[in-house]
């Protein structure tokens, strides 16, 4: 099985059968103890739900930071969770499995991804970079010797990379994406209004009327929230408008981060660009006029990837067919 261990969402796609789970990385855990609740929902989307409601005896954690293990416990026993509800209870072998990581991560946590992986129990456990599996899973003709750029923006790491031969080129992985979208409009409800928002809510607003760049007829939303003043509930009406200005210095980063990119490549690959562009993965890429704001700033054409949440899971399924043709890519505990 091929898993994309997000930030945000994990997925885990079967080969010969796509995606069969998709749920949030969140668990929920009792305080005293630090221990996994004991009954079914305590992990993905029951866990999701508890985000910001939980009494003081229970707490709703997200164990990867910026597309990295922050708590190893926890997320072994998420792995464990997803591995066993789409593996079954009854098989005796663990499954071979594939993980997508970030480009930039360390040998160190790599490391925690792997152990977690096999305590969960997999039989053998292989990493694959994310720009590799959603170049895969965009269709893009990564084997072949022509460049292909993908921008993949998650939850917590946005990857940036130049391919060709089935290999990376060139690479840039920035902790900005996903998350920082929604801090920066949890910050802009305090400092403008007075208000605290929870992530759940910011997540919404930045779905529901959040843009990079003017798409159509300017929107509004109803927002409740905590007055930070009188600590009393509240709503307020917000504009498109002043969440794309409270989303601008993110996006910078990331757009930043594309064009240093661009910069480092070969001449030769740099020319196979400008015919076929940049493609948009993840989370990130559903943004309005994310895609607008990217081809102004390069001067490319970008294009959206079909599905492009599912782009890294799809990779690495895709992937687990070709195992042998394409392994001297992959890196597992033999490596280590």
């Amino acid at each position: 099985m091929g898993i994309d261990l997000g930030t945000c969402n994990t997925l885990v796609a079967v080969r010969g059968e796509g995606i069969v789970l998709n749920e949030p990385s969140v668990v929920a855990v009792q305080k005293n103890t630090g221990r996994v609740l004991d009954n079914g929902n305590a992990v993905g989307w029951m866990a999701k739900e508890m985000l910001g409601k939980t009494p003081g005896s229970i707490t709703a954690v997200r164990p990867l930071k910026d597309g990295v293990i922050s708590d190893f416990e926890i997320t072994e026993a998420m792995l464990g969770y997803f591995i066993r509800k789409v593996n079954g209870r009854s098989k005796v072998f663990g499954p071979r499995v594939v993980i997508s990581v970030p480009s930039g991560i360390t040998a160190v946590e790599k490391r925690a991804v792997l152990d977690s992986a096999e305590r969960a129990g997999a039989r053998r456990v292989f990493l694959l970079e994310e720009p590799i599996a959603a170049a895969i899973g965009a269709g893009l003709p990564f084997v072949e010797p022509t460049a292909s750029m993908i921008v993949d923006i998650g939850g917590g790491t946005t990857e940036v990379a130049i391919m060709s031969l089935a290999d990376i080129a060139v690479c840039e992985s920035v902790r900005v994406a996903g998350d920082d979208l929604d801090e920066s409009i949890i910050s802009h409800m305090k400092k403008t209004y007075n208000m605290m928002i929870g992530e759940q809510t910011a997540e919404r607003i930045k779905i529901e009327i959040g843009s990079a760049a003017p798409v159509g007829e300017e929107t509004t939303m109803e927002v409740r929230g905590r007055d930070m003043v009188s600590g009393l509930p509240r709503k307020i009406v917000i504009t498109s408008e002043e969440i794309r200005e409270a989303l601008q210095e993110p996006l910078q980063n990331i757009i930043e981060t594309v064009t240093r990119t661009l910069e480092k490549v070969e001449p030769e690959l740099a020319a196979d660009l400008v015919d076929n562009g940049i493609t948009l993965a993840g989370g990130g890429a559903l943004l309005r006029g994310m895609d607008a704001v990217m081809s102004t700033s390069t001067g490319l054409d970008v294009q959206i990837a079909d599905d492009p949440l599912t782009c890294v899971a799809r990779g690495t399924a895709i992937y687990l067919e070709h195992l042998e043709e394409w392994k001297g890519t992959l890196e597992s505990e033999m490596d280590f």
